[in-house]
């Protein structure tokens, strides 16, 4: 076995190379943002082989005047597409009324041909499985688990967090689903400290426990990453500058490996100075979750932010605390980059919404439905006449629905150019596929692109003059030039690419091996069309 000074680094799918040591041992921060290594040393070249590529940062960008503009989804005006109907969710039985994820998972299982969420029902109580055929009407199934009901969870468990994952890489067809269960603290009866359980399943129903994970307060969750094929435990943590914040633990195999004492996990992330106080409530921002998924070229994270108030007062309220999802980018899977710090997905200030605080993201984030990305997140309405000083009986965690938000797909940024036009060159980049792809919105507008090779020059026959122009508004749109059958002759060769757009708003390119403009990308939770998550 070679020393590990001698052993090559890891190099990702996009040619960033990771340091000796990793997870980097990040020193607990101060509140300035998250550096990101590789924004300043973009590899050379950079590979574009995996999933559509993003213009979220300036990863992929050598040179622009092209202006750039972050999106937010909007919410469907059917919300809540689930909410507490059943006894086992505390509809008539209970007075915390839940049926929302609390990380939980939203999926397209391909093996079953329908979308899946798993959610907590109840508060603090059991996981459910919740079945649908378009996404938005759901249906809750009986199992045998609890007979008459849908949970999901074995009995004897309780939940006040957890993720599911399904694991397309696995060798091992009984643990095709996989599940982290973080017990509440105090709850009622319990006569044991609140431990983090490790799950399999063969179907998602059926659940085994294989595993306990090491340390971590509530509100701990896990997540995969394809490109490394590692399973992340995103583990809460405190401290007195930073307050909620969260602690790194990676391994290749989940269930071994997954026990550490409370300092183990490296510093990871937390809320910053770019983090502002909601200016009604004033209380400095806390990283209360964050979620992961891989999509398409790069990982999405969702930062859940709390503004406030303390528990206690929101508990005197029986009002929801204030918390708001913002999204995040990473190319390594360990650093984000932040730069919308506008809600992505936020409560709806208004006594009598369903929504009025304690937005929480799901696992997995988001599902891919035809050109839309449909973001799932939880909102609590709250309870006024619930007032209390034990969360068991507040009206805080009362009321409990999960909605749902839509965006473009890849349509979290793009690049724009006005009625003057503008021209963008990307880096260094190498592919091994044939026909070059976008994703852009120019219905009144074009946009060319050319090829350029290492020193600047361009290559013939694909220039802009050869470019036939695009004009159309589309998610998948193939870019051709005359005299050339497709991009085969480039492939494995150093090139970059220049955009040429007026009057248009570009979100990602890609190279396809094939004409059907397929990207080998990852599909978040999936959806119609996709095959174990990817875009093959």
């Amino acid at each position: 076995m070679p020393n590990q000074k001698d052993a090559k680094p890891e190099v990702l799918y996009n040619g960033i190379e990771l340091p000796d040591v990793w997870p980097p041992k990040r020193e607990v921060p101060g509140l300035e943002p998250m550096e990101v290594p590789y924004l300043d040393n973009p590899p050379v070249p950079i590979l574009i082989d995996v999933g559509r590529q993003l213009f979220v940062d300036d990863f992929l960008i050598e040179e622009t005047n092209l202006s750039r503009s972050y999106h937010q989804p909007k919410k469907y005006e059917g919300n809540p597409v689930l909410k507490p109907t059943t006894k086992l969710e505390g509809n008539g039985t209970n007075p915390l009324p839940f049926a929302a994820p609390v990380s939980g998972g939203i999926w397209w299982d391909d093996y079953d041909q329908m979308f899946k969420i798993w959610y907590q029902a109840g508060f603090c109580q059991t996981v459910a499985l919740a079945t649908s055929r378009d996404g938005i009407h759901w249906h809750k199934p009986t199992f045998d688990v609890v007979p008459g009901t849908n949970q999901v969870l074995p009995p004897g468990l309780y939940s006040d967090s957890s993720t599911v994952f399904i694991d397309y890489d696995t060798e091992h067809p009984e643990e095709r689903y996989k599940m982290l269960v973080r017990e509440p603290q105090n709850q009622p009866g319990a006569k044991y400290e609140p431990k983090a359980a490790l799950l399999t399943s063969a179907d998602g129903i059926h659940w085994v426990e294989s595993g306990v994970a090491g340390a971590q307060h509530d509100r701990s969750t896990m997540f995969y990453n394809p490109f490394r094929k590692r399973w992340v435990f995103s583990v809460k943590a405190t401290t007195k500058l930073h307050g909620r914040c969260r602690r790194y633990w990676e391994r290749a195999s989940f269930l071994e490996g997954y026990v550490w004492d409370w300092d183990e996990p490296t510093f990871w992330a937390c809320a910053d100075n770019l983090d502002l106080p909601d200016p009604e409530i004033g209380d400095t921002p806390q990283l209360y979750n964050l979620d992961a998924v891989a999509y398409e070229s790069l990982m999405l994270g969702m930062f859940q932010i709390h503004k406030g108030p303390r528990n206690s007062i929101c508990m005197q309220k029986g009002a929801p605390k204030t918390t708001e999802l913002y999204i995040a980018f990473s190319r390594d899977g360990f650093h984000w980059h932040r730069p919308p710090r506008k809600a992505f997905i936020g409560p709806v200030k208004d006594p009598e919404s369903w929504e009025r605080g304690y937005i929480q993201s799901v696992g997995a984030l988001c599902l891919v439905v035809d050109d839309q990305l449909r973001f799932y997140y939880a909102g609590a309405h709250g309870d006024k006449n619930l007032i209390s000083d034990s969360k068991w009986t507040s009206g805080t965690y009362a009321n409990v629905c999960t909605g749902m938000a839509t965006l473009r797909r890849d349509g979290f940024c793009s690049m724009d150019a006005g009625t003057q036009g503008g021209v963008l060159t990307t880096q260094p980049v190498e592919f091994s596929g044939r026909h070059l792809f976008v994703n852009v919105d120019a219905p009144e507008g074009t946009l060319k692109v050319e090829v350029l090779d290492e020193s600047g020059t361009v290559i013939a026959p694909y220039g802009k003059e050869n470019c036939h122009p695009v004009t159309a508004d589309s998610t998948k749109q193939q870019v051709v030039w005359q005299g050339a059958a497709d991009l085969a002759p480039l492939a494995g060769k150093i090139v970059r690419f220049r955009f040429h757009l007026r009057n248009a708003k570009l979100y990602s390119f890609w190279v396809s091996r094939d004409a059907t403009g397929k990207s080998a990308g990852y599909m978040a939770g999936g959806g119609p069309g996709f095959a174990k998550g990817r875009d093959i």
